[in-house]
């Protein structure tokens, strides 16, 4: 069932529409896709590719400068919307210190309910659910700024779970954590998306995380590049090469022995997809 449509997309921030023809310098330039409720997508690009722009357009804190975004349904430039979009698909911001705003953690993440006027014994059930949902619940007392980076964002996305959205748009989730907490992270989504249904949109330039999608869009300078499965993709090494994308390192170590003779029908995406196909190709 389609979620969110995006038909092509034109966005400018700053300049004129006739300056912005003149330079060719939209942000986003004629884009187009299709996301269906229950999705786990990933849109990669490189740094200044527009994908963040794109991000921003989910929820209707950027409006398009043409084109249309849909969301359910609802025209994300009819003002009258806004708010309902927003209870629809929430936004978790790259960095978490961003979007935390109370001394205790229980106390932020009922900070959402209670702007959008949900009567108190409803948000102690929301909040309890969503820091469980997140595996935070445990740390419900605790000061924020106490926390590692990767339970920051988890208790940023328990803040947009607490709204009870259909979707939830994180941009870069991972980009200022280690290697723990973008583990962390990258469960409590998944999880949510396997158990909950949550559509899920990710944005990130780690390939290794957007393998783990069911589908990727590449951006790259503002148009949609490629999309499709993550194997229909990252199959695509000399294409994403050439616009200075990078393939999974498995991709890209097995594109190099097909390159030198060795027979390979299908670029695996993990290391243990390659592990398994080296030892049958080799064997």
């Amino acid at each position: 069932m389609e979620f969110i449509k995006i038909e092509n997309l034109c966005f400018m921030y700053d300049e004129t529409e006739e300056e912005h023809r003149k330079k060719g310098s939209y942000v986003l330039d004629n884009l187009s896709m299709t996301i269906n409720k229950g999705d786990f997508v990933a849109v990669v690009g490189h740094n200044g590719s527009g994908k963040s722009t794109v991000a921003k357009h989910l929820n209707a804190m950027l409006i398009p400068t043409m084109g249309k975004v849909y969301v359910d349904g609802m025209d994300t430039s009819d003002e009258s919307l806004t708010f309902d979009i927003r209870r629809k698909v929430g936004l978790v911001l790259q960095n978490p210190d961003n979007q935390l705003v109370a001394s205790i953690v229980e106390e932020d993440v009922a900070f959402g309910p209670e702007n959008i006027g949900i009567p108190p014994a409803e948000i102690r059930e929301r909040v309890d659910e969503a820091l469980k949902a997140v595996d935070m619940y445990d740390y419900r007392l605790n000061a924020p700024h106490k926390l590692s980076g990767g339970q920051k964002q988890r208790v940023a996305i328990a803040g947009i779970i607490a709204m009870r959205p259909d979707c939830i748009v994180l941009d870069e989730p991972t980009a200022m954590l280690d290697p723990k907490g973008r583990d962390e992270v990258l469960h409590t989504v998944h999880k949510l998306n396997r158990e909950n249904g949550i559509t899920i949109v990710m944005i990130t330039h780690y390939m290794e995380e957007a393998v783990t999608a069911d589908k990727v869009f590449v951006v790259d300078d503002g148009k949609l590049l490629t999309s499709g499965t993550p194997y229909e993709v990252f199959s695509q090494v000399e294409l994403l090469k050439r616009h200075r994308l990078d393939v999974p390192q498995a991709t890209e170590l097995c594109h190099k022995l097909r390159a030198c003779g060795v027979k390979i029908d299908k670029l695996p995406l993990s290391e243990a997809e390659c592990c398994t196909l080296l030892r049958e190709v080799l064997a």
